[in-house]
């Protein structure tokens, strides 16, 4: 079940603030309280220290503006717009920070939907947070969170202040005795017409003269658990640039960083001892190649040219050129039933071959990886209609050494 810790900050520490345990995939309230002031933060350290955290602040503190900014690149309507609203705003622009909407044109064009907050009290409510141990992955204007109905206004009393919301990118907050007082503002500069209907979700006394307001009873509900609400879908967080939040790395996610980095140390290593190994290979391989040509040459020094890719085809020729039953032309067929053997049990290595005409038989010494690889080689060339005879193998650690005697099997005969 997922949880979330929602505290919603007052405008100065002495203020009361209120928070709720929300349960988004119940919809349900799991606890609730206020605390009476920002210092008494600490006794929500625990309940904080396992569910994500969105802070809420008062609506009045925040100015939410709306512009037409001709400029291409965001980076470039960022600068600019700041600087569009100077003669809208009380304070210097350098003392207030700014925070972006999704940009989304609405019907007079504008491209540019922004807060201005006073940067001084952005870093108070977050102190007062960071003093408690309690960091919030967002931060969201209260009255925002309100229900949003198309043409039409919503509200909600919260601790002596009303949470009014007007359209997606137009919300603030009023002390109750103002309340009145404000709607009497807006719908003056409403005009004539149709009247605004308000959406009231806790009681509302409009005076009688505001014939221009329409009051719309929604149930009452926890105004907190209202705003809960609407808290995944918000899409709007203050928390941006130089307030970005910085997420703290727990003790395991350390651990796996650790484990993380010995396991790439292993493999740098591991690849650095493979890559030596494949060298050393490729080395041994080069020097096989060049003593199986040499012997090549020995055995026929009229060859002129020889490659290690056509010995095979060439030693083929060659018996089909000797032809008769002598002694070299029994090596070089039983030689020609080693190829195969080898190229199959690529771990044996021959270390050296010796032929007894007498005998017709190949002595062979060899160096495996393991006892199987004799194993197999010895039935390969069974297979191949030779006698194999193993002799003694020994064990040298990382590999096995031992000797062969082959002749020209009479089963079948």
């Amino acid at each position: 079940m997922a949880e979330s810790l929602i505290i919603r900050l007052g405008s100065n520490a002495t203020d009361g603030v209120q928070w709720l345990i929300w349960s988004a995939g119940d919809a349900e309230i799991i606890a609730s309280g206020e605390l009476p002031n920002a210092k008494h933060l600490t006794e929500l350290t625990d309940k904080a220290a396992h569910r994500p955290v969105v802070a809420l602040v008062p609506a009045c503190d925040v100015a939410f503006k709306r512009l037409k900014v001709p400029a291409k690149s965001a980076r470039a309507m960022r600068l600019a717009a700041p600087y569009m609203l100077e003669d809208d705003l009380a304070q210097d622009v350098e003392q207030l920070f700014f925070a972006y909407g999704t940009p989304n044109l609405d019907d007079s064009d504008n491209n540019c939907f922004l807060t201005a907050v006073e940067r001084q009290q952005m870093t108070q409510w977050l102190s007062w947070l960071r003093d408690a141990d309690i960091q919030a992955h967002k931060m969201i204007p209260d009255a925002l969170l309100l229900p949003e109905h198309e043409g039409s206004w919503s509200c909600v009393e919260l601790f002596g202040q009303v949470l009014v919301k007007q359209d997606a990118w137009f919300a603030t907050a009023v002390e109750h005795e103002l309340f009145d007082t404000l709607l009497g503002r807006w719908s003056v500069e409403s005009g004539e017409g149709e009247p605004t209907k308000l959406h009231g979700y806790s009681p509302v006394n409009l005076p009688e003269q505001l014939s221009a307001i329409e009051l719309i009873s929604e149930p009452e509900e926890l105004p907190l658990a209202l705003l809960a609400k609407h808290i995944t879908s918000a899409k709007f967080n203050l928390l941006q640039g130089e307030f970005q939040v910085k997420r703290k790395r727990s003790s395991t996610n350390k651990v796996w960083l650790i484990a993380a980095g010995v396991a790439a140390f292993a493999l740098v290593t591991n690849l650095g001892f493979k890559s030596i190994k494949l060298w050393q290979l490729n080395t041994q391989q080069e020097q096989l190649e060049q003593q199986i040509v040499d012997t090549y040459k020995q055995a026929f020094p009229e060859t002129k040219r020889v490659r290690v890719s056509t010995i095979r085809s060439q030693l083929k020729r060659k018996m089909a050129e000797v032809g008769g039953g002598s002694s070299e032309q029994n090596f070089l067929v039983m030689l020609n039933k080693l190829q195969p053997a080898f190229s199959q049990v690529s771990n044996l290595k021959p270390d050296s071959l010796k032929f007894d005409g007498k005998r017709n038989e190949i002595r062979l010494q060899a160096t495996g990886k393991s006892y199987q690889d004799f194993e197999r080689f010895k039935a390969l060339l069974e297979k191949e209609q030779l006698s194999v005879s193993q002799g003694a193998q020994n064990n040298h650690g990382d590999s096995i050494s031992g000797s062969f005697s082959i002749t020209t099997s009479t089963r079948g005969r």
